[in-house]
């Protein structure tokens, strides 16, 4: 008996298994960074002017934050005061109940 080989499908399987190590090899090549003090990179380049005008950006930031907040909760109540439907009969709701004419 002769042995029969299926040299596409082994071509196949050696070129699947290549594709598998070259994406492990290039997930493993990329750095991953985890916990990394941002303000304190910057300070090391600008020789430590970064984290002063950081909080100036920080508080500037928050204040900007907080406006924003008071600006949503008052358009907030408006849109709810605008948007709640009544029909004729007063029902109010999200959805009100039809009137049957007979």
């Amino acid at each position: 008996m002769t042995v029969t080989r299926l040299k596409r499908k082994h071509r196949k399987n050696i070129a699947r298994a290549n594709n598998k190590q070259r994406i492990i090899k290039q997930l493993l090549l990329t750095p991953v960074l985890k916990n990394v003090d941002i303000e304190e990179l910057k300070a090391s380049f600008n020789g430590g002017a970064a984290p002063a005008q950081s909080a100036t950006k920080a508080e500037k930031a928050a204040a900007r934050s907080q406006k924003q907040a008071a600006d949503n909760a008052a358009a907030f109540d408006d849109a709810e005061a605008v948007t709640k439907p009544v029909n004729e009969d007063g029902q109010e709701g999200e959805h009100p109940k039809p009137e049957i004419a007979l």
